[in-house]
């Protein structure tokens, strides 16, 4: 039986992302540019960027100076747990109202105004009970 030894490493996905994927999210999470994080892990923004990218993997010694920089741990950089971070900052983006409506622009015009009208219709609709009763005010 023939063995084979590949070139090089696969590149492994660890957990749902890849290390690149989860370096921007929780650079990004922080609030940090790709130099902003190079000047804290002692690195340059070109490495940064070819890590972010898949070009390459950082070596050992550059994965704790990210870790360090980005206040996580490396087991979080890599994947190994979840970041919390990332996720947090992702759950609290979601839930502001100005990111919603910042994701109507985004859609083609035709969408734009469907949504438009939509709204519009419910604004024209009168105020709406907590059971779904439209146009009833309760008093007390």
């Amino acid at each position: 039986m023939a063995f084979t030894i590949a070139d090089a490493m696969p590149r492994t996905k660890y957990g749902e992302t890849s290390f690149g994927e989860r370096l921007q999210n929780i650079r990004k999470a922080r609030g940090l540019t790709q130099v902003q994080l190079a000047e804290a892990a002692a690195t340059t923004q070109r490495a940064v960027s070819y890590y972010e990218t898949e070009a390459g993997f950082p070596p050992a010694p550059a994965v704790v100076s990210l870790a360090k920089a980005l206040k996580v741990t490396t087991d979080e950089l890599l994947g190994l747990k979840p970041s919390k971070t990332a996720a947090a900052e992702e759950d609290s983006e979601a839930r502001r109202p100005w990111k919603r409506f910042q994701m109507i622009s985004t859609l083609p015009e035709r969408d734009q105004k469907a949504v438009i009208r939509l709204i519009n219709s419910l604004a024209a609709a009168g105020p709406v009970r907590r059971n779904g009763a439209q146009g009833e005010r309760h008093g007390r």
